[in-house]
């Protein structure tokens, strides 16, 4: 089934740590971080429409890889608070097409619950003045969601609720690869046994065209990456084919894994690689780094 974009439909994009640094620890057991986190023209759809209650249905190729909606679902626990913290009492009716991997490190939940948000915010008819109250509320259901709810490349540090513009970023098609084995954060950071890394966000960075990005992204790497390949050693298999492509210009795991990515000059030549990762249990998708329209 598919959810054709209007006025009420959303791109609820994926969202790809380029790099990520672990930085340091809090006493709370919340790690602290730094990455450079940007956005592609594909991802799940959102539609909210109006209700009298709080309603959700999930529809798509990855619906049934999430739970019977649960009260503790990222995109109802954001839309309560936004209820009780604007006093609203009209509802919404929630529709998510899942096309993207579960529990697959491209910030899937997050995206969802943002994109819910932002939608939720212009059918209850909220001022744009509430964005700051809103990614309060979003901080506290999930780290990822006020970057998701900004829809634009930005460094993000402390927990990842610390947010920074990064300037403007190349154009690039990417290869998104997943082996179709769900891999728990928690889980990963558990696995992981290196020390901290620098802090290395750069919000003057040139990183306007390929290669000066390219350049940026090499002298930095993903620290959960020994990690996740110990709970799921197929990540290698996967960053193993991206280096023998040869137009592949830099490839890396996003977030806590598994979807790896490769970078590529164009979306054209990312798509012409899709046939090196054949495999009947990978999911592969090609996509474009880009800045998603604001839901206004």
């Amino acid at each position: 089934m598919s959810i054709s974009f209007d006025e009420n439909t959303f791109l609820a994009p994926i969202k790809l740590n380029l790099y990520l640094h672990i930085t340091g620890r809090r006493d709370s057991g919340y790690h602290e971080v730094d990455t450079l986190i940007a956005f592609t023209d594909y991802g799940d759809a959102v539609r909210v429409e109006p209700a009298d209650q709080l309603e959700m249905a999930v529809e798509g190729p990855f619906a049934a890889d999430l739970p019977e909606i649960p009260t503790d679902n990222l995109v109802l626990q954001a839309l309560q608070r936004m209820r009780k913290e604007f006093d609203i009492e009209a509802g919404a009716r929630v529709t998510l097409l899942k096309k993207i991997p579960v529990a697959a490190g491209v910030g899937g939940g997050s995206s969802d619950a943002a994109t819910a948000m932002s939608a939720a915010a212009k059918l209850w008819k909220l001022p744009k003045s509430s964005l700051p109250a809103m990614m309060k509320i979003g901080a506290k259901v999930g780290a990822d969601i006020p970057a998701c709810m900004v829809r634009k490349p930005c460094f993000a540090s402390g927990y990842g609720q610390i947010l920074e513009e990064a300037p403007p970023m190349a154009t690039m098609g990417v290869l998104l690869v997943n082996p179709g084995i769900k891999v728990s954060t928690p889980a990963v950071f558990e696995r992981r046994r290196h020390g901290f890394s620098p802090f290395m966000a750069d919000p003057d960075a040139a990183i306007r065209n390929a290669a000066s990005l390219i350049d940026f992204l090499k002298l930095r790497e993903n620290d959960l990456t020994d990690a996740a390949l110990s709970l799921c050693p197929p990540i290698q298999d996967i960053l193993w084919a991206f280096e023998e492509i040869k137009d592949c210009r830099l490839a890396r795991m996003s977030g806590s894994g598994a979807t790896c990515f490769g970078l590529f000059d164009t979306v054209e030549a990312a798509q012409a690689a899709l046939d090196r990762f054949d495999n009947p249990n990978w999911w592969a998708r090609a996509a474009k780094l880009t800045t998603p329209a604001p839901i206004e």
